[in-house]
Order: C-alpha cells, then sequence, then structure tokens
C-alpha cells in the first residue's frame, strides 16, 4: 500500500512536534523514520495509526483519504516499544484476540494463528505465556499479533529498545526477513542509525518536526542535502573544519588552504563547514594546492587500515589511513580528497554549497 503524508502538521500547545511535513512511502517498502530523541518520529507514526489527530494536513491510503478516520478503520498493525502482551493469555491467546474482536469462528482465528506463530519462528511455544518468553519471543509475539489482522500497514514504534546488542541484531534480521516475506508496507520508528541502516529500503530523517530528506541510505550517506544529514550519518562522524571559501579555496582559521573541484564556483563566505569522511582522504607524496598538509597526533588499529586522529587548519579530525604506510605521532603527512564524501555547508544555515 502507498502511503502519502502531505503538509502534516502537529500541535501539542505552543510545541511544535510536526511541521508541514510531507513524504510519499512506496507500496511493499520498509521505512525508517529515523532521527533524534523528540524530533517527531513517533507523533508522525501515532497520526499515522489514528491514535493523535492531526492539527492540519492530510493521510492518502493508495488514495483513500484516512486524516479522520479512527484506527480500526485504517487497517494498521501496530507493535509497541513495550510489547503491551496480556500477561494471562498464552501466545496463541495473544495472537489471536484481535481476531476475537472481529468476531471471526474460533477455528478460523487458530488456523491463522498458527500461521502468523510459524512466520515468526513462534510455533512451538503456542501454550507458553508471555512471562515464560524471552524478550525477542516476546517481541516475535506482538508483531504475530499485528500481522494475523492481514494490516495494510504495519507500524513498528521502536521495538527493538528493550532488548539486548545480541537480541537487538537477532530482531533486526528477524523484521526484515517478516518483511520480505508478507510484503506489507512497514514504517519503523527507531533513533539509531545502524539499526535504519540495516533494515530499511529508504529512510525518512527527521529534525525538530520537520523532514530533511528520504532516500535510500546510499544517497543519504554520499549525497546529504543540509549539515544536519551529513553529521547524523556514520560512523565515525563526518570531519568538519570550519573557514571560508576566499578567492576560489578553502581558507581555514590559521590560514591554511586547499583548493578543491567545483570550489571556484562558489561565491565568497566568511563561514562554511569543509566536511569530509573519514574514509575520503588518500596519502599523497608531497604538498599541492589541492592537499592538506597535516600533523599526526596519534594512530590506532582498526584492523587492516588504521585511524589517524590529524591536525589541520586548527582542528583535529580522523582519517582511515593504509597500515603500510606507517604512521606514527609527529609524522606530517600530505592528504588529498577523493571525488565522493567531500562536502563545503553554510555554518550557519546548513545548507550545502558543495
Amino acid at each position: 500500500m502507498q502511503v502519502v503524508m502531505r503538509g502534516l502538521t502537529r500541535h501539542f500547545g505552543a510545541t511544535r512536534a510536526v511541521e508541514d511535513f510531507s513524504v510519499t512511502l512506496g507500496d511493499g517498502e520498509l521505512v525508517c523514520l529515523l532521527g533524534p530523541s523528540g524530533c517527531g518520529k513517533s507523533t508522525v507514526l501515532n497520526m499515522l495509526a489514528g491514535i493523535v489527530p492531526v492539527s492540519a494536513g492530510s493521510i492518502l491510503f493508495d488514495g483513500e483519504d484516512v486524516t479522520g478516520l479512527p484506527p480500526e478503520q485504517r487497517g494498521i498493525g501496530l507493535v509497541f516499544q513495550n510489547y503491551a502482551l496480556y500477561p494471562h493469555m498464552t501466545v496463541m491467546g495473544n495472537i489471536t484476540f484481535p481476531l476475537e474482536i472481529q468476531k471471526l469462528p474460533r477455528e478460523e482465528r487458530e488456523e491463522r494463528a498458527r500461521a502468523m506463530a510459524e512466520l515468526v519462528h513462534m510455533q512451538g511455544l503456542l501454550s507458553r505465556k508471555p512471562r515464560e518468553l524471552s524478550g525477542g519471543q516476546q517481541q516475535r509475539v506482538a508483531i504475530a499479533r499485528a500481522l494475523v489482522k492481514k494490516p495494510r500497514l504495519l507500524l513498528l514504534d521502536e521495538p527493538l529498545s528493550n532488548l539486548d546488542a545480541r537480541l537487538r541484531l537477532e530482531m533486526r534480521e528477524e523484521i526484515r526477513r517478516i518483511q520480505q516475506e508478507t510484503r506489507v508496507t512497514t514504517i519503523f520508528v527507531t533513533h539509531d542509525q545502524e539499526e535504519a541502516m540495516s533494515i530499511s529500503d529508504r529512510i525518512v530523517l527527521m529534525k525538530d518536526g520537520h523532514l530533511q530528506q528520504h532516500d535510500r541510505l546510499q544517497e543519504l550517506y554520499n549525497d546529504p542535502s543540509n549539515q544536519f544529514v551529513a553529521d547524523f550519518l556514520g560512523n565515525p562522524p563526518i570531519n568538519n573544519i570550519p573557514g571560508k571559501i576566499k578567492g576560489g579555496r578553502f581558507v581555514t582559521v590559521d590560514g591554511s588552504a586547499v583548493r578543491l573541484p567545483g570550489m571556484e564556483k562558489l561565491k565568497e563566505s566568511a563561514a562554511v563547514n569543509l566536511s569530509v569522511r573519514a574514509e575520503s582522504f588518500l596519502v599523497e607524496d608531497g604538498p599541492d594546492e589541492d592537499r592538506l598538509t597535516c600533523r599526526v597526533d596519534s594512530v590506532y588499529q582498526t584492523g587492516k587500515e588504521e585511524m589517524a586522529v590529524l591536525h589541520y587548519g586548527g582542528h583535529g579530525f580522523r582519517a582511515y589511513i593504509s597500515s603500510d604506510y606507517g604512521l606514527k605521532k609527529g609524522d606530517t603527512v600530505h592528504l588529498g580528497l577523493r571525488g565522493r564524501g567531500v562536502f563545503v555547508f553554510d555554518l550557519q544555515t546548513g545548507e550545502r554549497w558543495l
């Protein structure tokens, strides 16, 4: 099912939780709503579910305006952060409960529940109560209960935050597998970029209630629309070196300068960031106008590569350098920049210039 949100807005008194939020989600996609805590992710999810009314804007499911429909008429399945299983019911009882509310015959309820239990690999535990299950098993039951209704849209609100690291990894893979098998359009809310990167077809990145960028992961990483997107994605975080554009070159606060392709087209500015991914540096033989002459502050091993902490233009930054170069503290090294992973942003507005 295609989901369209147009100018979606939600105010809580003077607080603007979501503002003029417009995005279209493709049929059968698994989309992550990603952003820092308090950015409006869960509010968007709750508006889609019908739990929170919209202040302005509209929601369309396959072209049908559902903005004013109550939750039970939207055809959604919702999985909460805390699972919300009924403790007095068995796994079978929890999965069949939504169908019981729909007054389906018992035989049909149980047949569909068994099919869902098999899908989430819980078929051998149908007689157990929630207290007898692990966190991951409880999450599987919650997903099966949401899917047994055959929803048009599955909504997952931070579903893995209560699990330990190993279970989180396992359940990420399971949720992806289940979504691929069912092909139900799914929206997954998280603040964890690694989680979003590993599970989603596309990412919707939010900040302060506003959409920042909606695209596939590699596009967000390689072609960020603004400084926030570049900063939010990536580990280690992108390097930001403040300076200005002067005479077609980037000039740092201490007067160090470098010329980059395309920089000659930029207007002169007193406040920009040169932002470079850690993997976008190249060791060169000597100094040149398109290279950064840096001091090595420290080096530590990360496998076949080394992570070097370097100093340039009055600021420190990190770069992946092959261990073949044998860099050590105090060395001087000349670094070129690759064509990808290098950006210039307005320091005040975050607007991308290059």
